[in-house]
């Protein structure tokens, strides 16, 4: 159980408070590269509880900037692309990926356009997004996950409807490993049914352990019998599966971004392709009760029923009022860690993941000599890679 304090702490993104600081030193996906075309040159994006535009220019540039023209507030996702920039459509201000005003033209004298930016941030292109980063300078490299840099294969991004609530329930999902013997419990195809719903197949595991490593929190789960299934946390946003990773990136306080990037073995391509998931829920844009999810809905399986539990707990959980358990262990690692955390980035220091090194190839610490598993039944069924 938490304060509310501690609460809003962990769950609050924006500008100055705890948590957003924390956030802004890494880099976020925050869209989908051919989403933004010379057709669609200009999208307005919500990051970090941050209005903002992204677009591209006319010399193949990409920028990110705040949403308000610093001339007079005017929304800059109705501005004009050109060669240098973008140009706020009210009174022309031209200004480049660094947020520097190049032009004011209704103005005689130049002042202006020398003493005037704007808030931007550095963009990159990587893995099929496009990549943001929002925390102080000098900024670190965008990691680059062993799974990402794969070349013996191909890579699909899978693109889930937009999450009505806060980023933090998300990564405690991710340190939960009980959860997958009791919500997934009937993967789609299965054969078997436990015979009692209740405790699923929980009574398969023998030990869930977490313990933190140089990049986040491994989870590993024991099964009577000797099967193993290890697969970490990446603090504080992915989680890598198997064949996958996890990708999360805060909108505001109340809603989520999530992604999926993954990777099979196989003919390589270059070409990463991308499928965008149709809502779960309905009305699309209503919350719970409001809202009524599909129970439960096999396309995403498995996130897709993750997804139930994640918004029915709130736009933001009440940690206020929980009770947790024993097998909560890695929530309150992962609490511990955040809070740890958080006091780095106070004392100017990088927090746990955070890599300045552009070349290195970063080991998820994923043996693949272990087991990834869902019940099927009383014999667990090995997922291929």
């Amino acid at each position: 159980m938490l304060t509310e304090e501690q609460n809003r702490i962990l769950t609050q993104v924006g500008p100055g408070t705890p948590g957003g600081q924390l956030l802004r030193r890494y880099w976020h996906p925050i869209l989908i590269t051919r989403e933004l075309t010379p057709e669609n040159p200009v999208k307005h994006l919500r990051i970090l509880g941050e209005d903002l535009v992204i677009y591209l220019d006319k010399s193949n540039q990409v920028g990110l900037l705040a949403d308000r023209c610093p001339h007079r507030g005017a929304s800059l996702l109705y501005g004009r692309v050109e060669k240098r920039g973008l140009s706020c459509a009210y009174h022309g201000w031209l200004m480049d990926c660094a947020g520097k005003v190049l032009e004011a033209p209704a103005e005689q004298k130049d002042s202006i356009a020398r003493n005037v930016k704007t808030t931007a941030y550095p963009v990159q292109e990587f893995m099929g997004f496009y990549w943001a980063y929002m925390g102080p300078a000098p900024a670190p490299a965008i990691p680059r996950y062993d799974i990402f840099m794969r070349k013996d294969g191909r890579h699909k991004i899978v693109a889930y409807p937009r999450l009505d609530c806060n980023w933090f329930v998300t990564a405690e999902n991710g340190v939960d490993s009980t959860h997958l013997q009791l919500l997934h419990q009937e993967p789609p195809g299965a054969k078997f049914k436990p015979a009692d719903s209740t405790r699923g197949y929980i009574d398969d595991i023998e030990a869930s352990d977490y313990y933190k490593n140089d990049i986040g929190i491994m989870k590993r789960r024991t099964y009577h019998g000797g099967t193993v299934d290890e697969h970490p946390f990446i603090f504080p946003l992915m989680l890598r599966t198997r064949g996958s990773i996890w990708m999360r990136t805060p909108i505001d306080d109340e809603h989520t971004n999530h992604w999926v990037v993954e990777f099979r073995q196989g003919d390589p391509s270059p070409e990463i392709a991308v499928e965008y998931l149709a809502p779960f829920k309905h009305p699309p844009d209503a919350v719970h009760p409001q809202a009524v999810f599909e129970k439960f809905p096999k396309h995403g399986w498995p996130l897709s029923e993750d997804v139930v539990m994640w918004e029915t707990q709130g736009r933001i959980a009440d940690r206020t009022k929980e009770n947790l358990g024993g097998a909560d262990k890695g929530v309150v690692l992962l609490r511990r860690i955040m809070f740890e955390e958080i006091e780095r980035v106070q004392r100017g220091e990088d927090p746990l993941g955070v890599i300045r090194d552009p070349d290195q190839v970063i080991d998820t610490n994923f043996d693949a000599s272990l087991t990834m598993v869902y019940p099927t039944g009383h014999v667990a069924q090995t997922v291929p890679v």
